[in-house]
């Protein structure tokens, strides 16, 4: 049985868990179209507007993420400095209450292109209260709204808005494997 309360009570939690299905459902999505040369870096914290760093080749996505329980996102607040990546981009994810997902939302340029000008949005407020019970504005942020993001349904969709068609660059030689071999590359 599951508390209904859970998903607010402990929201980080859930954008945890969420962030590490993404990447092992991506890199598994990956595994299998025969895609292996992708980097996963994270983050130490949340200070220059991204969570994760996916990098295939010569594309270097900064990815920040958002994750919702409603059919689509609101107004989404993004920080400025995603901007200032090479490739940002956002993916605000729909997220079931057994934390199944889908679909995705992106906001985010081609391949290798920067995150779309932030700059005609509005400062959104923060989203507590300083002492003084004034929820002050985010100089360094932006509130874009969620009719600016583009519904992507499967995360294959996803993995396409980040890195384009998704093949190979070197096609691996299969080469018959004896005994001996299969269990040197069982255990690295």
């Amino acid at each position: 049985m599951m508390d209904a309360t859970a998903h607010f009570h402990h929201s980080t939690l859930r954008e945890r868990i969420v962030e590490h299905v993404f990447v092992g459902d991506t890199l598994r999505s990956l595994w299998r179209l025969g895609i292996y040369d992708v980097e996963v870096l994270r983050s130490e914290f949340d200070a220059h507007g991204y969570d994760l760093v996916l990098a295939r080749g010569r594309i270097v996505r900064h990815i920040q993420f958002k994750t919702g329980s409603a059919a689509k996102p609101g107004s989404v607040s993004i920080a400025a400095s995603l901007a200032e990546k090479p490739s940002g981009c956002v993916i605000w994810i729909k997220v079931q209450a057994d934390l199944e997902m889908g679909p995705f939302f992106w906001f985010g340029g081609e391949p290798g292109e920067p995150l779309p000008q932030l700059d005609g949005y509005a400062n959104p407020r923060r989203p507590t209260r300083n002492k003084e019970g004034v929820r002050p504005i985010r100089q360094n942020h932006r509130e874009v709204p969620g009719k600016q993001f583009r519904q992507l349904a499967t995360l294959e969709d996803v993995l396409a808005a980040l890195f384009g068609p998704l093949v190979p660059k070197v096609a691996l030689m299969t080469l018959p494997m004896d005994d001996d071999d299969e269990h040197h590359a069982l255990r690295g």
